[in-house]
């Protein structure tokens, strides 16, 4: 049997910056990846209303989705993955944007074996039901509540918005590359 991949979407798959460039052109900021220090958007636009940004995400999700850059290094590496292991993507994005997110990995030739989007954050029914064996992650508590619930590691992709501690068990690599090599050294190509 193949070892199965958890592999989060947002901010993992697709470069941490994608939602960037789309919130400065609509609010009229000039933030940088460095400004975001909590996954929680809105805490680096506290000019808005309360409920104001998730109003305008909620109308240009699926724009922002379909144009999302992928992740330095990540198609190449997933490529050299999708013959050894599985490759389950479990992601908080809503069940409305599968045709959207659908279209973006067949558009950017990444293979998958399964897409599911939960609509929520809480990833660990998803991850226990389809018995992954490792996770990738970039929402800090998500990446630790993986792992201690379900006692696999969890590979947490490094940004400002989840530096917080991480336990044993939680890995932090800073790109696909140091993933790869994690990997590599800690997972055989079959299950024992």
């Amino acid at each position: 049997m193949k070892y199965r991949f958890g592999i989060d979407i947002d901010g993992t798959v697709t470069c941490p910056t994608s939602l960037i460039p789309h919130i400065n052109e609509q609010f009229g900021t000039a933030l940088t990846l460095d400004d975001i220090k909590e996954y929680d958007l809105t805490a680096a636009l506290p000019h808005l209303q309360p409920g104001e940004f998730y109003r305008w995400y909620h109308t240009a999700e699926a724009k922002i989705y379909a144009s999302s850059p992928v992740s330095d290094y990540a198609k190449q590496v997933l490529d050299k993955w999708k013959d050894r292991y599985e490759l389950y993507y479990i992601s908080a994005r809503a069940d409305d944007v599968m045709d959207v997110t659908s279209g973006w990995f067949a558009e950017q030739a990444i293979h998958y074996d399964h897409i599911e989007l939960i609509g929520t954050h809480h990833k660990i029914e998803a991850a226990r039901r389809h018995n992954v064996d490792l996770f990738f992650e970039d929402k800090h508590d998500n990446a630790v509540g993986i792992h201690e619930e379900l006692g696999i590691p969890v590979l947490l992709f490094d940004t400002p918005y989840n530096r917080e501690s991480i336990p044993d068990g939680v890995i932090r690599v800073k790109n696909w590359l140091e993933a790869e090599d994690w990997v590599k050294n800690e997972f055989a190509t079959q299950k024992a």
